[in-house]
């Protein structure tokens, strides 16, 4: 038991209400538990107790322990100075003020909940429900995944956000940017995002017709140029850069992408090269998105292969055997999921144009779910991942909520506690 634990049986009645007393014998209806506070003061506000015959509106304070009033020293905070119910798990002071009554719970909780609650949060399974979780009923399933969405979404956009902030409310800059970060995926993003807010696309559109400008910036700006590289075309990229980047008084960033424990057609290198070659093939990127109303439509805009010379270098200087480097399906999912899926979102949301956040949910419902642990570990327990939108929506579940335990906040662990919690007391 701990306290949280307490609260969420306070807040939706998980307890035994037949025949309430407090620990004087005064009998006790709760009317309505009171809304739950999360900033300073008592746990729950606006609470309407009938104690002994006489309606009692106001706060309501919890602990596991009645001397927990003392330790934690409400007894000197006038915030507490008007608490219509102490509210405890256990009481341990016979001598407690009659001034402030006392209701404890320890008796009228079930046994099986705290069990439960208790093998959770000790669990060492990734997703402490396990296979509990599959019984659950879809339309709670459904319902808890739309919000789970929402959150995730809401998180992406306020990255946007930012980006709105820093660039002067420049979308195609931020368009440019949050591709770039998607390009880079979980290991590089935060480097191409680096490398990105360093090249403004003013700059890029300047040189968008000569594709070896645009890979001498990309690569250039990432820290993959030298000047000990001995092929021509290496050599060329390199010598172009240094007139660039003092033309532009250009800085490297500070984070150069990585290419540890990775697929060499996923290396940095070629990721910037698909970039560039996104940029020299396209205009005005993010006016085109917001044009485009068919998924199909953007996988055919971000269909590119860098240009011959990749076709037998995975790094400048290494020749390889000859294979296109084409920007894959699974490549250009995880764009659309990462980068324009949450830009229109943000832009809808910003600029009111619901239009344009019904696609983006629309673009995750048409794209593939992602393929990593965490849908494994979801799949066992027989959760249908459809879709980019359920994966999307899962990953949230996971990140934010069974990695931190917070199975009191998810709609599933609170249908599962609330059928054990009408199990018998004390069972």
């Amino acid at each position: 038991m701990n306290e949280r634990l307490l609260q969420f049986i306070w807040q939706f009645r998980y307890y035994n209400a037949q025949q309430l007393q407090t620990t004087l014998h005064a009998p006790v209806e709760v009317i309505h538990p009171g809304e739950w506070n999360t900033h300073q003061g008592a746990d729950f506000q606006n609470a309407r107790i009938n104690i002994d015959g006489t309606l009692w509106a106001g706060a309501v304070e919890l602990h596991l322990r009645t001397s927990d009033w003392y330790k934690h020293g409400h007894h000197h905070d006038d915030r507490y100075a008007k608490i219509i119910l102490h509210v405890v798990y256990e009481h341990d002071v016979p001598d407690w003020p009659a001034e402030v009554p006392v209701l404890e719970l320890r008796n009228r909780i079930s046994g099986m909940m705290l069990q439960q609650y208790s093998s959770w949060m000790s669990s060492q399974q990734a997703i402490p429900c396990g296979t509990q979780a599959s019984a659950v009923p879809s339309l709670i399933w459904q319902n808890w995944l739309d919000r789970l969405l929402a959150e995730r979404l809401q998180e992406k956009t306020n990255r946007v956000a930012k980006h709105i902030q820093q660039t002067q409310q420049h979308w195609e800059e931020v368009c440019w940017r949050m591709i770039s970060r998607a390009m880079g995926g979980a290991v590089n993003g935060e480097s191409f995002e680096q490398m990105a807010a360093s090249i403004s696309v003013n700059i890029l559109a300047k040189h968008k017709n000569q594709i070896h400008q645009l890979e001498a910036l990309l690569l250039g700006q990432a820290g993959l140029l030298h000047k000990h590289m001995t092929d021509k075309y290496a050599q060329m990229l390199y010598k172009e850069y240094q007139f660039l980047q003092q033309k532009y008084q250009l800085r490297v960033i500070q984070q150069p992408p990585s290419f540890l424990r990775m697929r060499p057609v996923n290396f940095p290198t070629i990721r910037l090269a698909q970039l560039a070659m996104l940029i020299h093939k396209s205009s005005h990127l993010f006016s085109q998105l917001l044009e485009t109303n068919e998924l199909k439509q953007i996988h055919q805009l971000f269909d590119v292969t860098a240009n011959d010379y990749w076709q037998t270098h995975f790094k400048p200087d290494h020749e390889s055997e000859a294979q296109p480097k084409t920007l894959g399906k699974q490549a250009i999912d995880s764009v659309v999921i990462n980068a324009i899926a949450p830009l229109l979102y943000a832009y809808g949301k910003a600029l009111n144009q619901p239009a344009q956040t019904e696609k983006a949910l629309r673009f995750l419902q048409a794209t593939a779910a992602e393929k990593n642990t965490f849908m494994t570990a979801f799949a066992a327990m027989n959760v249908p991942i459809e879709n980019a939108y359920t994966s999307q929506a899962l990953l949230q579940l996971r990140k934010q909520y069974c990695d931190a335990r917070r199975c009191l906040e998810c709609a599933v662990g609170n249908r599962l506690l609330r059928s054990e919690a009408l199990s018998p007391t004390g069972s």
